[in-house]
């Protein structure tokens, strides 16, 4: 793989902010650089949407609201008004925790069906999956992209970088081969350098999770 460019690495780049200590200040320098850096987007928590949207309304980057984060294992009806305001407060992407759970239990339709609630109120907005896929086997993981494909989603995601391990070349080439060329492969939870970056660019994400994408552009410009 050819190594991209700084811009096509920041376009690449979501950079998160979900700390439950973060304040209005801290929004206000991830959204700078953002700005500052060409990044796809920001992902903020629920009650920081609006926040972000205002500070970023006159750029291109994207607010990406996060739902049922950080477990996934609240009520569907819950994701679903999570996912309704944020489209109301103006997110541009919704980011939303899959019910592991629900997904070991066999319970496949409910899964289905909630996915299909959250890509409903996402009102034709990119829709992501979380996956958790450090919590699941491998047959698991290819059932997990097959609901998402089924969904109405446009993405999946390895993890929420929740307190997660490191995410692994093999998952993201897991879930690029099972949701094909067309369909987007989110890589988050432990991207520290911009090596790992590229490799997992190169392994088949065409987005990259992280808290440190400013480290990120840097490492590629060094």
């Amino acid at each position: 793989m050819t190594t991209p460019s700084a811009k096509d690495l920041a376009l690449c780049i979501e950079q998160s902010l979900f700390a439950p200590a973060a304040t209005q200040r801290d929004i206000q320098q991830l959204c700078a650089e953002a700005q500052e850096h060409f990044f796809h987007a920001v992902c903020v928590n629920g009650s920081r949407v609006a926040l972000a949207y205002s500070l970023l309304e006159e750029s291109n980057v994207q607010v990406v609201a996060l739902v049922g984060f950080p477990l996934g294992a609240v009520d569907a009806d819950a994701k679903r008004y999570e996912t309704e305001i944020a489209v109301d407060l103006g997110a541009h992407e919704i980011d939303v925790v899959l019910n592991v759970g629900r997904l070991k239990d066999g319970d496949h339709q409910y899964v289905l069906r909630e996915l299909r609630d959250i890509a409903e109120a996402a009102d034709e907005r990119p829709v992501k999956v979380i996956l958790e896929t450090h919590l699941l086997t491998r047959d698991e993981k290819i059932l997990a992209c097959q609901l998402a494909l089924d969904s109405g989603a446009q993405f999946v995601c390895t993890a929420t970088d929740f307190h997660s391990p490191d995410v692994s070349l093999a998952d993201v080439k897991l879930l690029r081969e099972t949701v094909g060329e067309q369909f987007g492969v989110k890589a988050a939870g432990g991207i520290r350098d911009t090596a790992t970056a590229l490799a997992l660019m190169n392994a088949g994400a065409n987005r990259l999770g992280t808290i440190i994408g400013t480290a990120l552009i840097r490492g590629l410009a060094g």
